[in-house]
């Protein structure tokens, strides 16, 4: 989706007016979104070659987002890392760690980062597309992967 129609989406859902930053070049004349956010809703929106490239949503304000009946956002780390590994007993190749020991399912499509809460971390999933698994770490902005509060 474009920037545009990610917002057109989202204005069903959320009042919240998406910003977006804008990448080009100087004397480049084909300016794109780089990120956008819903701050009240919790959804931070990564950008590539204008289309939408992954989502981050908020451990402490972002919609729940589940998987096999399973929450995602907002819980403690080791509890979804637990049934991440027991559902990846049934399916090859679908577990593998980023730096920092953080979960990845292939077939999800999601990183199991974190966020704090005072002295403790909840889960805070990062979405992304089948292409980004060569350059994962890559493929979206460096602060998508930093542990926020």
């Amino acid at each position: 989706m474009s920037a545009d129609e990610v917002t057109q989406a989202l204005l069903g859902v959320t009042e919240d007016i998406e910003h977006r930053t804008w990448t080009g070049g100087r004397g480049n004349n084909t300016w794109r979104p780089s990120e956008g956010q819903c701050r009240d809703f919790g959804l931070h929106l990564y950008y590539r070659d204008g289309r939408l490239s992954g989502a981050a949503v908020d451990a402490l304000r972002g919609p729940q987002v589940t998987a096999d009946g399973t929450a995602l956002v907002g819980r403690p780390p080791s509890a979804l890392e637990q049934w991440m590994g027991e559902r990846a007993e049934d399916l090859p190749d679908e577990l593998s760690y980023m730096s920092a020991g953080v979960p990845c399912s292939s077939s999800l499509g999601v990183v199991i980062n974190v966020q704090r809460e005072g002295d403790r971390l909840l889960t805070r999933p990062v979405f992304y597309p089948a292409e980004a698994l060569d350059d994962l770490s890559h493929w979206l902005p460096r602060k998508a992967w930093e542990i926020h509060d």
